[in-house]
């Protein structure tokens, strides 16, 4: 890619940004789409989109905050496409090599705004805060949010859920 514009970037800066945030944007993928096949799209949605947008950041950490949220909201558009035409998605079978402990299971299974807080704040190290920033809603519905699913989780896991406390 030629570095035509400001806004541009070069294939070493996005092969770059890619290796930095591959992880994290897969992770935020697969905890909504459920499945190897439609989080792999997702992914590469997520990247084009950035390439597309031309977006430029502050650091790493806004790069990385964009993307998580980005992706966050291709997929749940796609979800609700799907869920609109009544087409289901792929209905694929984590890889497996991805093995999910029960907690991941029972993340997975939480409602989409509860399992988000619940990725920025535990797998992220995000804070309520900057959470709340992310997601732009008020500290105190992120709040509310992660007490939820930690009783969500705590009922699924038979009280077994100390990881997240």
């Amino acid at each position: 890619m030629d570095n035509v514009g400001s806004s541009q970037r070069t294939g070493e800066e996005i092969t770059a940004l890619y290796h930095r945030h591959a992880d994290t944007v897969w992770r935020v993928c697969f905890s909504f789409m459920k499945n190897t096949p439609d989080t792999e799209d997702m992914v590469q949605e997520t990247f084009l989109q950035l390439i597309r947008s031309g977006q430029r950041f502050d650091s790493e950490e806004h790069e990385k905050a964009w993307l998580i949220v980005v992706a966050s909201n291709l997929c749940r558009d796609a979800l609700k496409r799907s869920h609109r035409r009544d087409v289901p998605m792929e209905d694929g079978i984590p890889a497996p090599e991805m093995a999910l402990s029960p907690l991941t299971e029972a993340v997975l299974a939480l409602p989409e705004a509860w399992k988000t807080a619940v990725y920025l704040h535990y797998y992220e190290g995000y804070s309520a805060k900057e959470i709340a920033a992310l997601l732009h809603c008020p500290h105190a519905t992120v709040r509310t949010r992660l007490m939820r699913a930690r009783r969500q989780l705590k009922t699924m896991l038979g009280g077994d859920c100390h990881e997240l406390t």
